[in-house]
């Protein structure tokens, strides 16, 4: 049986927020030597992408960000409730989503990312979808902060 931990960060189409968010703790677990402990994947709550690499837009950001995405679009899973040790949500309505799927055993697992956000607590990680490379920033400014506190949560566990 592995002790690793699990985590899935999720989105809504999963080309955007999930996917750099699973490549900047990818990275930074890398970094400090936890890779084998940890892991990781992205998915999103709709079914629009799947199969898909992330945005290319996200993918330039990633680079000029020292990180290279590697996933694929996916859609959730039931059963991702179940395999996952910690499921860390982009927005509240994708929070709604998710927890949709689960019966209620699992909820204690399921938080919005940004409750480790020192700089905007339970707020919302926005869609850059729509907007141009400030906004791609911006999001993973706030994905690197918001991962950097959880990560430093579960070293003290």
């Amino acid at each position: 049986m592995s002790n690793r931990k699990k985590v899935l960060f999720v989105c809504l189409g999963n080309i955007c927020r999930s996917p750099l968010a699973e490549g900047i703790l990818k990275k930074k677990l890398e970094d400090t030597g936890l890779d084998s402990s940890f892991e990781v994947d992205s998915c999103g709550t709709g079914d629009w992408h799947i199969g898909e690499t992330p945005d290319h837009r996200t993918q330039a950001n990633a680079r000029q960000n020292g990180i290279i995405l590697e996933s694929r679009a996916r859609q959730l899973k039931p059963e991702d409730l179940d395999y996952y040790d910690h499921i860390l949500v982009m927005d509240r309505s994708n929070l709604n989503n998710t927890i949709k799927l689960d019966p209620g055993d699992n909820l204690g697992k399921v938080e919005l990312l940004r409750n480790y956000d020192p700089q905007g607590q339970g707020r919302d990680v926005p869609d850059p979808y729509f907007g141009g490379s400030e906004g791609f920033q911006n999001v993973f400014d706030i994905l690197n902060r918001s991962i950097e506190y959880w990560l430093t949560t579960q070293k003290q566990n």
